[in-house]
């Protein structure tokens, strides 16, 4: 049997976590797929599919090569469609993560454009806070925002988010308006406790160039972003937050800008993926998407 059809049918019975589910969407006797993952196993030299009475689950092994057999079968399709008189654009599936409320904000709502413009390009969207590793993931690119650690990886840059000063109305009503950092004394913050490090941040902004940072006492400490504008549109405190977050809070009167000569530095914002010689036509496009979206929407 062709090599990418053993990869074709190995991810599928991951896919359906049985044999026989496997063989039924495929079209093929369920002992022809028996045989295919056992061919495979064999060919690599290691056990990929750990098998019960009621389920089948991938090994350790299985799951790494899973997230590899996904990204080849993807770039075998599309290069297999290289040539084809029909051939409208990229195809294939395309796995990328990105922070929850720029996913839910910004991407989400454009993402119908993009699908228009290439209808044969299929996303998976995940969308979380936390760092993810694009090998053990399984995944294509990643949106990061902030400093970037070496990884190996490549970064394009896709701009920076501006980070504005923000408290709901019944909360200055209630502690009054800080105008200067030197007001922060008399404030409390929503502390934003990093998902990677679990320390809640320093209050930070610039001054003559320079980055000043200082502790501000809080209540109540979050670790998503989503959590944080909740418990700020709910009084509990002043926060840092991008721009484009709160815009929409801004314009229907939830939340008020405060100290605006006093802003942090902007966050950088970078998309990452694995260094290769030929780039995937859909990361390629995808990208470029992006980028565009990214400098409209954080303006």
């Amino acid at each position: 049997m062709d090599r990418i059809d053993l990869f074709r049918i190995f991810a599928r019975v991951v896919e359906s976590a049985s044999f026989t589910r496997a063989a039924d969407t495929l079209g093929m006797p369920r002992s022809s797929v028996s045989a295919a993952i056992q061919e495979l196993e064999n060919r690599l030299g290691t056990r990929l599919l750990a098998r019960t009475t009621r389920s089948v689950a991938p090994t350790p092994d299985g799951t790494v090569f899973y997230t590899h057999c996904l990204r080849l079968i993807a770039d075998v399709e599309e290069a297999e469609a290289l040539f084809r008189p029909d051939r409208a654009g990229p195809r294939g599936l395309l796995r990328v993560n990105m922070p929850g409320r720029i996913a839910r904000l910004l991407v989400a709502p454009a993402l119908p454009a993009f699908i228009q413009r290439h209808p044969e390009i299929n996303i998976e969207l995940g969308a979380t806070d936390r760092a993810v590793n694009l090998v053990e993931d399984g995944i294509d690119c990643v949106l990061r925002v902030g400093p970037l650690e070496d990884s190996g990886l490549v970064a394009r840059t896709m701009g920076e988010l501006a980070l504005i000063n923000v408290a709901s109305p019944a909360y200055l009503a209630r502690r009054g308006t800080p105008c200067h950092p030197a007001d922060l004394a008399g404030h409390e913050a929503v502390g934003y406790a990093s998902p990677t490090t679990g320390r809640v941040e320093e209050w930070e902004w610039m001054e003559d160039g320079r980055r000043h940072t200082r502790d501000l006492s809080w209540r109540v400490s979050v670790n998503s972003a989503e959590t944080l504008v909740a418990c700020c549109l709910a009084g509990l405190g002043l926060i840092q937050v991008p721009a484009y977050d709160v815009r929409h809070h801004i314009r229907a009167g939830e939340l008020v800008e405060v100290m605006p000569c006093w802003r942090a530095e902007p966050l950088p914002m970078a998309l990452l993926y694995p260094h290769r010689r030929h780039l995937s036509r859909r990361l390629q496009v995808f990208a470029d998407w992006l980028a565009q979206l990214m400098a409209a929407a954080v303006m």
